[in-house]
């Protein structure tokens, strides 16, 4: 069996909320809801794409769009993308709604400051907003209102889950429920409390699976992520774990959550305590996590929030069932080569032996794990997969694990026409050579990391 990847030590403080919360889960066009349709690799020519709009470490006054198209390594679309008429943009969160349109909904104020509206923008094409209007939460004696997360129940309702605290105690929190009741999103129900959460939480995310609610809240006086659970999205919810119950540690905040092609769960948080954006993903119902893993590029820049996942036109297409030789993108002579059993990346060209020449020749056929991903077979008929982070050929054992570790689901490259290989059981993790030789490495969000795990599929040697 493959050995799990080795991750990174973090820093003290954060341990990672990879669960299934999700007030502002937008899978697609369905925020808030987990399904299988969203768990597979884009089909061929197609893309996935994540966008997150976070408010910045250094300025709550603007927010920067970036995206993604494996939600580990974010790139900038556009740098103060927002910025609201008045007041400030903090923990917005985004949604694709049925008419096509992106709205973000987000904090107005700084957190020292009364706050008893939240904020509304609009976006036809996720990186040029316009303000819609500020709304008043109509609470008695309301102090605060934070972090309004979005929630598309099963049956299309556009609901918002806003932490609200009141004058009589301005610092301890509920989350509070608004069901839009109109498609423009302009009007909502009156507020009411989530029953079985109650006081001091807050940044509350839902996930519904089948006919259960998940809810993933930040208790406010141990700063540790707890988890509930209720088959009404009101409530009355369960809380079932406390404390450090996954491990993740404490002074965590903002979950979001997002399903991976793979079908996995990703959690993304906010590490305010140490200064790192977290993810963790899990893959058996929310029982256990990975161990977080510092988000790179924007970890330490982007602040407080939330994802949705789409599938876009534009992705690399490789034909199946055909031969192709793969040319590294950075290494121009150099070649995939499959040398005692393992792969490496050394000179080829027309003077190489025959050998040699079939030794870089594979077919590509539809993945083992997923059809639209990729497997990669040698002359010999064994397959490409990863074995202790070495990529290597053996023959298929018809297990599961095989399968996954034989699965690459493909991103768009650096240079035109070239690929890049993503691990199907190890999102982030890529193809990657070092030293010539190829190995299944975390994506570290660098440009070189980039270049060097970037591919070119060309006419095959043999």
């Amino acid at each position: 069996m493959t050995r799990r990847p080795h991750t990174p030590s973090r820093r003290t403080l954060l341990r990672a909320m990879a669960a299934l919360p999700a007030s502002a889960l937008i899978l697609g066009e369905a925020p808030g809801l987990l399904g299988t349709a969203l768990a597979a690799a884009p089909p061929s020519g197609s893309a996935t794409r994540y966008t997150i709009v976070p408010f910045l470490n250094s300025n709550d006054g603007t927010v920067n769009v970036y995206q993604s198209d494996d939600a580990t390594d974010f790139r900038l679309a556009k740098a103060s993308a927002y910025t609201p008429p008045s007041n400030r943009i903090r923990d917005a969160s985004i949604l694709k709604h049925t008419d096509g349109s992106y709205y973000i909904t987000y904090t107005t104020h700084t957190w020292q400051d009364t706050s008893t509206t939240i904020g509304f923008a609009r976006s036809t094409d996720r990186v040029n907003w316009t303000f819609l209007y500020d709304y008043t939460v109509p609470i008695a004696n309301l102090s605060r209102a934070w972090a309004p997360e979005w929630f598309v129940d099963s049956d299309g309702s556009v609901n918002i889950i806003v932490s609200c605290s009141t004058t009589n105690d301005e610092w301890i929190f509920t989350p509070y429920l608004l069901r839009a009741t109109n498609s423009a999103l302009t009007a909502w129900s009156s507020p009411v409390a989530l029953s079985g959460i109650g006081a001091n939480h807050i940044d509350t995310f839902i996930v519904k699976t089948g006919s259960t609610y998940h809810a993933f809240t930040k208790n406010e006086t141990t700063k540790y992520i707890e988890y509930a659970t209720a088959s009404n999205l009101a409530g009355p919810y369960r809380i079932s774990r406390t404390g450090d119950w996954a491990g993740w540690g404490s002074y965590r905040e903002g979950p979001a959550l997002v399903q991976l092609d793979n079908g996995g769960w990703r959690l993304f948080f906010d590490g305010y305590g140490d200064g790192t954006y977290y993810y963790s993903d899990s893959y058996d119902g929310f029982a256990t996590w990975s161990a977080p893993a510092a988000l790179p590029a924007v970890s330490g820049t982007a602040r407080h929030f939330t994802v949705i996942k789409e599938t876009v036109s534009g992705g690399p297409t490789l034909a199946r069932n055909v031969t192709r030789s793969f040319r590294s993108a950075n290494y121009s002579t150099r070649y995939w080569q499959v040398q005692s059993s393992l792969l490496n990346l050394p000179v080829v060209s027309g003077t190489s032996t025959t050998a040699e020449k079939q030794a870089s020749t594979f077919t590509v056929v539809a993945g083992l794990a997923d059809a639209n991903g990729y497997s990669f077979r040698d002359a010999s008929g064994r397959y490409l997969r990863h074995w202790d982070f070495r990529a290597r050929f053996d023959a298929n054992d018809g297990t599961s694990t095989f399968a996954k570790d034989a699965t690459f689901i493909a991103r768009t490259g650096t240079s035109s026409g070239s690929v890049r290989f993503e691990s199907y059981n190890y999102p982030g993790y890529y193809l990657r050579h070092y030293s010539y030789q190829l190995r299944v490495q975390r994506s570290d969000g660098t440009d070189l990391f980039r270049q060097d795990s970037s591919f070119v599929p060309v006419t095959a040697w043999a």
